[in-house]
């Protein structure tokens, strides 16, 4: 059995991946902070270089899918930002180095708000990114830095818009605004809803990651995404035509982030090549999914 080690098992998509890859027949191992449940879930801090080189050591995976990171964009403390998105996946690589490991393949999660505020309707790889915020800083200083290793290991960098499902914190967007309509609240304070964002479905996302695990590539950058964008209040409105609920919207400034992206649409042209096609789902399938939890 190959065997795959995922770096953040034990959050939101990691949990999907981790099942999705033993049903499939791969011996999965994973990594964990600050503990662990699960005799084949290791903790480890990967801000701590050796924590991940004794990880390394006893897993000695073929494959690994780097999922660990600070997703949340206002998340409070920037030098955690760094610590764990930029100087946590440069421990991994360098640790492999000196280990003489070669998996066959290293699957980074990036972010596609790398490209900040780009000016065409929809993005592809080739547009030049533009950060606005020091999360989306710190993943493409993770891109840069994982390019100097591409001479000497097989790098495979994605960069997901967003995506959601069952599991979720209630932090990010989506399943605070469908906890609302499940709960029936009579209001909801929010930022911007002209915001558009390309939503996936995070079993797709999980199916990605497993094919490009596998795929010939590496040394490239690909979009992970659906290719259609909606706005946050289309979003209201059609969880209100699917509950029978109407929901007053009150706009916090509070939520309103400095710098926000108004639009993020990805191409998935790239990805679809790479991978031959994957099961997608219509925003209204994973809405459903999530109010039925």
């Amino acid at each position: 059995m190959k065997k795959v080690l995922i770096t953040g098992i034990d959050g939101f998509t990691g949990v999907y991946l981790e099942s999705l890859l033993i049903r499939e027949g791969y011996d999965v191992y994973g990594l964990v902070y600050p503990k662990s449940r699960n005799k084949a879930h290791l903790v480890c801090d990967i801000a701590n270089k050796q924590d991940i080189t004794r990880a390394l050591e006893a897993v000695s995976p073929d494959y690994i899918i780097h999922l660990a990171g600070i997703s949340f964009v206002p998340h409070s403390d920037v030098k955690q930002v760094y610590d764990i998105n930029f100087f946590g996946t440069l421990n991994i690589l360098d640790s492999l180095v000196e280990l003489g490991q070669r998996p066959a393949k290293i699957v980074l999660a990036s972010s596609a708000n790398v490209y900040g505020n780009p000016p065409v309707d929809v993005i592809d790889e080739s547009v030049c990114p533009a950060p606005v915020n020091h999360y989306a800083n710190s993943k493409l200083a993770m891109e840069f830095m994982a390019r100097t290793y591409f001479d000497r290991l097989n790098i495979l960098i994605t960069r997901p818009f967003n995506y959601t499902g069952r599991g979720q914190g209630r932090q990010f967007l989506i399943p605070k605004i469908v906890s609302h309509f499940k709960e029936r609240k009579e209001a909801i304070e929010l930022g911007n809803l002209d915001v558009v964002r390309d939503f996936s479905d995070v079993r797709f996302v999980a199916g990605v990651y497993g094919k490009l695990m596998e795929c010939d590539s590496s040394c490239e950058i690909v979009n992970v995404c659906s290719g259609a964008g909606i706005s946050l209040l289309q979003i209201i409105r059609r969880l209100s035509e699917m509950t029978g609920h109407g929901i007053k919207t009150v706009k916090n400034p509070e939520y309103v982030r400095k710098n926000e992206v108004k639009t993020l649409i990805g191409s998935n042209s790239r990805l679809l090549s790479l991978i031959g096609g994957q099961k997608m789902y219509s925003l209204e399938e994973t809405l459903r999914w999530m109010l039925e939890a």
